[in-house]
């Protein structure tokens, strides 16, 4: 194993002897005579672990071991005691210290812990890594389009972010929500905390509440231990409050008070817990209608109106289809092993023609199925669902032609399929959602190989 490690001894012969110990292990060893010249090495280099005396000219290896903790959280601090001092030693973890050893007598404990100290350190070093892809992948910059109104959208969050300010994000079911809320979080001095999404229409009115702030053991039949709500599981985080609208009104106040002070009551306690979370609610109900009508307390609405933010819908951003889609493609022909490399002109027509009503959400699953469908290296008009291909030429007779039609279309449909499963009618069948039998009638009836 590797990594550098920071020797702090104000004795130069264990100094040296523990540096030849641990270089043979494969460490870099940076020394320190006192606390003075080891913060400026801190400075200067990548340290993995700290290897301290207890007892140092100018200070305190203990107390130090605080310092380090606050400066470098990913440093690990291994402490020197001369007599195995035991108030020292609690002293020491209490402090932030990985472990301590009795100085002299245990050097060979020294490896093994040291080991032990930087397995530690490069399991938090992969997890930041992957906390930053994570916050990478649900920034703004990963926010799809280039329409006015959805950079609209993404100038107010990209200003709002920074601050502890409650947002409402208002928008139809489908138009990324969620995505606006994790990348404002992401772009908070809250990002390393935890972000909580909830879906208040999700659950009943007493299940929310538990979710919501937690209970006492024996607040309920079936509580039979204390348990935390998402209000203090978001702790120095953001709590995401999907469909705000659908919370019932008894749980309302509740909510309010946590807006107004910090602070709310579990379920069976008597006591309030105190927070500190941000809230970010989002809604696709009008608020100030559900107020008028008495279902949603118009001083909560105030309090969550203070920063919105309208999501357009995907029909009113309809020059961004073909890059979520272009997305979208390149997403599920990665996860099937598809060859697919694009989109010819007459799909890309058919979607800019159709009317999102379940918006990115919608076309994200009609790409999904239009890549599993297709068996050639581009998407074309006939790998869409019967909806977008039902057309009826002009000066024909409507009622035959419409028959015709989805007839037409039909037989195509269950031709690719077939195509798409090599002839396996079962498994035909299946992608269908028709029965075997159903499925030879039709074949029959369509005269299809």
């Amino acid at each position: 194993m590797s990594g550098n490690i920071l020797l702090i001894d104000d004795e130069e012969k264990l100094r040296s002897l523990l540096k030849r110990i641990i270089s043979l292990e494969g460490f870099t060893v940076f020394e320190a005579a006192d606390l003075k010249s080891a913060g400026k090495m801190l400075e200067r280099e990548s340290i993995d672990v700290v290897l301290s005396d207890v007892k140092l000219p100018d200070g305190s290896g203990v107390a130090n071991a605080a310092n380090i903790r606050s400066k470098y959280p990913s440093v690990e601090i291994i402490l020197l005691t001369a007599y195995g001092n035991i108030p020292d030693g609690v002293q020491a973890m209490k402090n932030g210290a990985f472990d301590y050893i009795t100085k002299g007598d245990d050097n060979e404990k020294i490896i093994p812990l040291l080991n032990r100290a930087m397995e530690q350190v490069q399991l938090r070093k992969r997890v930041a890594q992957l906390e930053q892809q994570v916050g990478k992948r649900y920034s703004f910059d990963n926010i799809i389009g280039s329409s006015t109104r959805i950079r609209e959208a993404i100038a107010l969050a990209q200003r709002v972010a920074p601050t502890d300010t409650t947002v409402l994000l208002l928008g139809e079911t489908g138009t990324g929500k969620e995505v606006f809320a994790q990348a404002i979080h992401n772009g908070s001095k809250r990002a390393g905390q935890a972000f909580l999404p909830l879906n208040c229409s999700a659950f009943t009115k007493d299940l929310l509440e538990s979710e919501l702030f937690g209970h006492k053991a024996g607040a309920f039949t079936g509580a039979m231990k204390d348990k935390k709500g998402l209000i203090e599981e978001a702790h120095n985080g953001t709590l995401f409050l999907d469909e705000i609208g659908e919370m019932h009104i008894d749980l309302q106040s509740k909510l309010l008070r946590v807006l107004e002070n910090n602070e709310f009551i579990k379920v069976g306690d008597t006591k309030p817990t105190k927070v500190n979370v941000r809230v970010i609610a989002a809604t696709n109900r009008g608020l100030q209608q559900e107020v008028d009508n008495g279902r949603f307390r118009e001083d909560l609405f105030y309090r969550l109106n203070v920063f919105t933010i309208n999501l357009p819908s995907l029909n009113e951003r309809k020059d961004d289809i073909p890059a979520l889609a272009a997305h979208y493609l390149s997403l599920f022909a990665a996860k099937t092993n598809s060859r697919l490399t694009g989109m010819n002109k007459d799909f890309l027509s058919q979607l800019q023609q159709h009317s999102w009503k379940g918006n990115i959400r919608e076309l994200k699953n009609i790409m999904e199925r239009a890549v599993i469908l297709s068996d050639g290296n581009e998407l074309t008009k006939e790998n869409l669902p019967l909806e977008f291909q039902q057309s009826a030429p002009s000066g024909a007779d409507n009622n035959t032609l419409s028959a015709f039609s989805l007839a037409s279309v039909e037989k195509l449909h269950i031709q690719r399929v077939l195509n798409h499963t090599r002839g396996n009618k079962t498994e035909a069948a299946k992608l269908l959602n028709i029965g075997l039998t159903t499925l030879y009638r039709k074949i029959e009836e369509y005269h299809l190989s």
